[in-house]
């Protein structure tokens, strides 16, 4: 089988294309047969060595896939057996085939796409379980997400919509901007503006907003804080832009509001059956038309590199995915 392997951290395109032996599935694991594979912006800083954590080499990068099961490990139900599937995949997703646990293999809605599916898991339950569960966002609220043309913030554009918030999307190029609002935001922003909060004065009405989503961090952080009404809420998502910020306390203090961590992965390490209910209201929304989670482009195998470098330099609209299907 074909897959991409990291022999050494650095640039995507030292990735290389290689023959692997096929896989024979352990006890209670399946093997699937890629269709699909999810790209995001942390699987471009693993490649780099630029992550809190390092992957061990040499390694398959990679973590959200989807396809179809083609064989069954002992103790797996045979009912599994040509079900398509979406997964989290520890041992990376750029692979034609790949052996997983059965339990964590989540049957792919009807309607939904195996790209679709395979951009899915992270941050859809990323942004579902951080506006719900960390934010405690409410019907009516005004949420601003920052960084909104990428995988993460298109996914929290999607979810807010369906809890029945209003979205301003914040992205600094107008082609990002339109791409948030196709998206569903109701309205866009430029925040490379040194000046940008004012532009948030005529779509508040100076009343400020209820939630800020921030997978962003560096400077844009503060500023999005600032632009938090009384009790608001600031969900700290991750640090794309390379730098964590220093808030200083007295904000939350005179604003009365709060900062909030949204580690998704934490959670569901520490708790995982936690991630179930989450998994079950996100299908449900996908089967009712209520969340549309279609990748902005799907990519051959080859191309990875270059996607995953385009990732690194925040250049990529969307969630990217890797097509294993003509």
């Amino acid at each position: 089988m074909k897959a991409i392997r990291c022999h050494a951290y650095g640039a995507p395109s030292s990735l290389t294309l290689e023959e692997l032996p096929d896989l024979a599935p352990r006890a209670g694991e399946v093997v699937i047969e890629t269709e699909a594979a999810g790209l995001g912006y942390v699987d471009a800083l693993l490649i780099a060595g630029r992550y809190q954590v390092k992957t061990p080499l040499p390694f398959v990068p990679g973590s959200e896939v989807a396809g179809r099961v083609v064989a069954l490990g002992e103790g797996v139900p045979e009912k599994m057996m040509g079900t398509r599937v979406m997964a989290l995949s520890p041992r990376g997703a750029l692979a034609e085939k790949l052996a997983l646990p059965a339990m964590g293999c989540i049957p792919v809605p009807a309607n939904m796409s195996a790209e679709a599916a395979a951009g899915f898991i992270v941050s859809y339950c990323t942004a579902l379980y951080g506006f719900a569960d960390c934010g405690h966002l409410r019907e009516g609220e005004t949420v601003l997400v920052l960084g909104a043309a990428g995988g993460v913030g298109m996914a929290a554009i999607d979810v807010a919509k369906a809890m029945g918030a209003k979205v301003i999307a914040a992205a600094s190029t107008d082609e990002k901007r339109k791409a948030a609002l196709a998206a569903g935001a109701d309205f866009a922003l430029d925040y490379s503006d040194p000046e940008w909060r004012k532009q948030l004065e005529p779509i508040t009405g100076r009343r400020d907003v209820d939630l800020v989503y921030d997978p962003v961090g560096g400077d844009f952080s503060e500023a999005a804080f600032r632009s938090l009404a009384p009790g608001g809420r600031h969900l700290v998502v991750g640090f794309a832009a390379g730098d964590i910020p220093r808030i200083p306390l007295n904000l939350p203090l005179l604003k009365r509001a709060s900062i909030v961590g949204v580690d998704w992965g934490g959670h569901i390490r520490a708790n995982p059956a936690s991630n179930i209910p989450l998994m079950q209201k996100l299908t449900e929304w996908v089967t009712a038309g209520k969340i549309h989670p279609e990748p902005a482009a799907s990519f051959p195998l080859a191309e990875a590199p270059a996607v995953l470098q385009r990732l690194l330099d925040r250049e990529s609209i969307g969630k990217p995915v890797i097509r294993f299907r003509a």
